[in-house]
Parts: C-alpha cells; structure tokens; sequence
C-alpha cells in the first residue's frame, strides 16, 4: 500500500505541459506578415475603413481602404521570455524592408506619448500601411498589442490617345502615371498600354513632336532622383520608338524632384509627383 501512494504522489509532481494558446475563431496573421514566436491572436476585424498613421513626432495622415485589424497577445505559460516593443517593431520592419517597404515612424521609449510604429509598402497592385500600437504590458516585456494594415488599391490610369491629343493641345502637356520597378527604370506590364496610347496618339497626329519628361518624389537624394528620372522617361520614349514613332519626334528629360505638382510630405502628394509628363516641344 505505502508504494501505490509514494507512485501516486510522484505522478501528482511531474510537470504539466502548459495550454496552447490558439487563434480566436476566424482570425489569422495577415498574408503580408508573420507573427512572432509565442503570440496569438486574441482578436480580429476586416472592413472596408479609414485609418490614422503617425508619420512623424507631430504629423499624421488619414487613409481609407480594406483594414485588417488583428490583436495579438503573449503566452506567458510556455515560460519564455517576452519581448520588447523595440523587438517587435524592428521585426515587422525588417520584414517590409526585405519587400521594398520602409519605416515611416516609430516611438518605443513611451516619453513622447503611445508607443507606435507606421510602415509602408508599395507593389504594382497595392499600398500597404501598416501600424503597430495599443503595446500593453511594459517596453520591455510586451503581454499584447495591435497590428492593423491597411490595403489601399495602387494608383492607376487609362487614357485614350485622342485624351492625351486633346489634354496637350489644350495646356501643352500631360501627366501620366507609368508604374515602373521600385527605383527602377522597368516598365510593368500594366502600364504598358498607356505607352501603346502615347504611340496611337503620335501615329494619329503625324506633325506633333513631344518631350517626355520624368519627375520624382523628394525621398532620396536630389542627384539619385534625377538620373532615375532621366532613365524613366528615356525607357518610356524608347518603348515609344520601339512602335514605330520615329526617333527625330521624341526627346527624353529627367527634371528629378525640382517640380513637384503636390506636396511631398503627404504620401498622396508624392504619388502624384512620380510621374511622366508628355510636352509638346
């Protein structure tokens, strides 16, 4: 008798696996990003919205689109150690720089109000915004916090050829909107049809002779945007010739950030400064 209790006991002792902690019903990590280690999703929302980013100590932007809000918490049971806010941050950010993304803001020592970061993502489909914050718990030990991005359709255009006649009779120019590779001068495919219209509408007016003129943001330095500039509009103007424009009625021009048309510290207005003018010389 006195064994079976002593077997009973020690059975009492040994230690019992922890609980996994799963996802609420329905929610998962969003495609563009993992969680990390030892997280779970507690909570999660998907709606056609509008957000607010911090961009800077006293600056924000409003932007509307699809928004995935997700809220993850810690599993303190599996007993390791937690994470920091910087930690958490600076994973989302490594993962969005490997993708072309870049850090738009962030705050982790809590002096200065919420601990927060915003993230940006441009592809040839989508603008991604992506906002950490609600980080409960300490800076250095984090229980839970919020990740909410925001899918925001990419800038496109159609423009027929006779649009494009009629813009540039009128105010001796047109602003296109060519989507090239990030900082590339590689024309995407969907905008390949906008170069077929430049053509079209050179075709149809036999006496008209054009510039075709590159612009950029303000985001890098003055000299490494006009020479992407420059290569944009030659690439462009190349593709035209490649139609069958002759060569003497084309000229290529990179004016870099020198003449912005919106304002650069708004991601809207830089979106409208990255573009191609087609000037009647």
């Amino acid at each position: 008798m006195k064994r079976t209790l002593l077997a009973i006991a020690a059975a009492v002792l040994l230690p019992v696996a922890a609980p996994a902690q799963t996802d609420a019903d329905g929610c998962k990590d969003h495609p563009l990003l993992t969680r990390l280690e030892n997280f779970y999703v507690s909570s999660c929302e998907e709606n056609f919205n509008a957000l607010t980013l911090r961009t800077g100590g006293s600056t924000s932007e409003s932007k509307e689109g699809t928004l995935f809000r997700l809220y993850y918490r810690y599993n303190f049971d599996n007993g390791a150690k937690a994470k920091s806010a910087l930690q958490i941050i600076r994973n989302y950010e490594l993962a969005l720089q490997k993708n072309g993304g870049k850090l738009l803001y962030r705050n982790v020592s809590g002096m200065e109000g919420t601990v927060e970061a915003t993230l940006y993502l441009s592809t040839k489909e989508k603008e991604y915004w992506v906002q950490l914050t609600s980080f409960a718990g300490t800076d250095n030990a984090v229980e839970a916090y919020a990740l909410n991005v925001l899918e925001v359709e990419a800038m496109k255009q159609e423009v027929a050829a006779s649009q494009m006649f009629e813009a540039i009779s009128k105010a001796g120019f047109i602003a296109l909107y060519i989507n090239f590779e990030t900082g590339k001068s590689t024309i995407l495919p969907e905008s390949q049809e906008i170069v077929t219209q430049i053509a079209d509408m050179l075709r149809e007016n036999p006496s008209l002779q054009v510039s075709v003129e590159g612009h950029t943001d303000n985001i890098g330095t003055a000299k490494a945007n006009q020479l992407l500039s420059q290569a944009r509009a030659t690439a462009v103007m190349n593709a035209v010739i490649a139609k069958g424009i002759a060569r003497t009625r084309l000229s290529a021009k990179g004016w870099g950030q020198t003449k912005p048309m919106a304002d650069n510290a708004t991601a809207d207005g830089r979106g409208k400064n990255r573009r191609v003018e087609i000037v009647k010389r």
